[in-house]
């Protein structure tokens, strides 16, 4: 078979057809670009002219299609339609299991009371129900809407293939992952860590990606973007030091994506594909006759030689943006809310927090007290602990707990919900699991790294 593939003339078409889509691609996804000021790539612009253009319109847009989807679900789960049933995207949308079908009403009910403003303040709070209905879902929609069709012109036209043979070297030895892992982590970094899991959850539906390897990708490589760092390096008053905060994150961060991925839960992952078959032991070999480069160039030529229809990938694009709208914003807004309903109602992550104490003053962290609550909150929402830290005196622990609330990577308010709500295998308590390792690695290079700044 791969002798007919290379016999095959490689055509202009086939060059055309591999590099224009994906420079396209690579531009929209990973060129970092100035815009107002911020850092930032053209997908999240685009996103931005969204959230313009419809101004307050899009917190009702987005609590309209949280209702309508859980409505949809519930007289699917009741009158049973045959043509929703009998299609497989509309039946994977609004036929959930019971878990997810009750998480859906939970995000429905909780999005109407935001938006009247009704029922517990508790619940519909600027702080709760409020910050992620009328400040995170509008982004997560505009996000969606582009980076969901707009992804074929990275999974489609060869790009993967390409990366994933150039990277294999680095990445698979360092890191225990396919070259192309590193297409979804510089996606994160200069764009969203939303964009992260979204082309995570596709490339392992697809069957790019092992169980395992999608677990860590999606736990490990999407990464917190350079634009939210700013802001919360800005919250704690230490904006002045980005260049040795975002220096101090990303050796975490490396530090981490060593260690954790080789702890379980993660290293329990089983190494198998969607379909349950296993990795072949070949699979990343590079064959005589080639180099990295040139098999690189093959594979990917012959990946954008499968392409036969735009019509089909425009649909591939517009199935994509629809399951992440239709499907994670109720997610994200049942399980986002209630993180935040309990970070801010209760002294659960207070307690939480205590275990830490001594760990920080052993790393000699002043106000290991104080900076003890802000620890295990940062699970809720990534801003919560440099919300809570802006009253701590001591420039280091601000600096710490920032660059930690950073390199936590998993929070419930966004990227947790996400993962949960997408076909990344990976469950609640995992994740907190993952979060507090993340957070036991990375605290040690971070105390380092403040106490040789400071």
């Amino acid at each position: 078979m791969q002798d007919q593939v290379q016999a095959k003339p490689i055509t202009t078409a086939n060059w055309l057809m591999f590099l224009l889509p994906s420079l396209l691609g690579v531009f929209l996804f990973m060129a970092p670009v100035d815009y107002q000021g911020t850092i930032t790539i053209p997908i999240a612009i685009l996103a931005k002219s969204i959230q313009t253009l419809f101004d307050d319109k899009l917190t009702a847009i987005v609590t309209f299609i949280i209702s309508f989807t859980a409505v949809m679900s519930l007289i699917t789960k009741v009158v049973k339609p045959k043509f929703i049933l009998n299609n497989s995207f509309l039946n994977g949308l609004l036929n959930p299991t019971m878990a997810w079908f009750i998480v859906q009403q939970l995000g429905a009910i909780f999005a109407v009371m935001t938006f009247l403003n009704i029922g517990p303040e508790a619940i519909h709070s600027g702080d709760t129900g409020g910050l992620v209905l009328n400040n995170l879902l509008p982004v997560l929609f505009s996000v969606f809407i582009f980076a969901g069709m707009l992804l074929p012109l990275l999974l489609n036209f060869g790009l993967l293939e390409f990366f994933g043979t150039l990277f294999t070297k680095i990445m698979r030895p360092i890191f225990g992952l396919p070259g192309r892992s590193s297409v979804n982590c510089i996606a994160s970094w200069l764009g969203d860590g939303s964009v992260g899991v979204l082309l995570t959850s596709k490339q392992y539906e697809t069957g790019l990606y092992t169980q395992r390897e999608a677990a860590v990708i999606g736990t490990t490589f999407s990464a917190v973007s350079i634009t939210f760092s700013l802001v919360v390096i800005a919250q704690v008053n230490l904006e002045h030091m980005f260049a040795p905060f975002y220096l101090t994150v990303c050796l975490a961060g490396f530090v981490a994506a060593i260690i954790v991925p080789r702890l379980p839960p993660l290293s329990n992952k089983k190494n198998t594909y969607i379909d349950g078959s296993k990795v072949s032991t070949d699979s990343e070999a590079v064959p005589e006759g080639y180099n990295i480069f040139s098999y690189g160039i093959e594979q990917a030529l012959n990946k954008a030689r499968e392409v036969k229809s735009f019509r089909a990938i425009a649909l591939d694009g517009l199935k994509n943006a629809v399951d992440m709208v239709f499907g994670v914003l109720p997610v994200v807004m049942a399980i986002g809310t209630v993180a935040l309903v309990v970070a801010e109602n209760t002294p659960i992550f207070d307690y939480l927090g205590m275990p830490f104490i001594p760990f920080l003053e052993l790393l000699q962290i002043p106000e290991a007290t104080e900076a003890s609550k802000t620890i295990v909150v940062g699970f809720a929402d990534m801003f919560l602990p440099s919300i809570l830290a802006s009253g701590i005196e001591s420039d280091l622990t601000r600096f710490v707990i920032a660059a930690m609330s950073v390199t936590q990577l998993i929070y419930m308010s966004e990227i947790g919900a996400l993962l949960i709500g997408s076909k990344v295998p990976v469950k609640a308590w995992e994740l907190f699991v993952i979060f507090i390792l993340r957070t036991l690695v990375t605290l040690p290079v971070i105390a380092l790294m403040a106490h040789i700044i400071f």
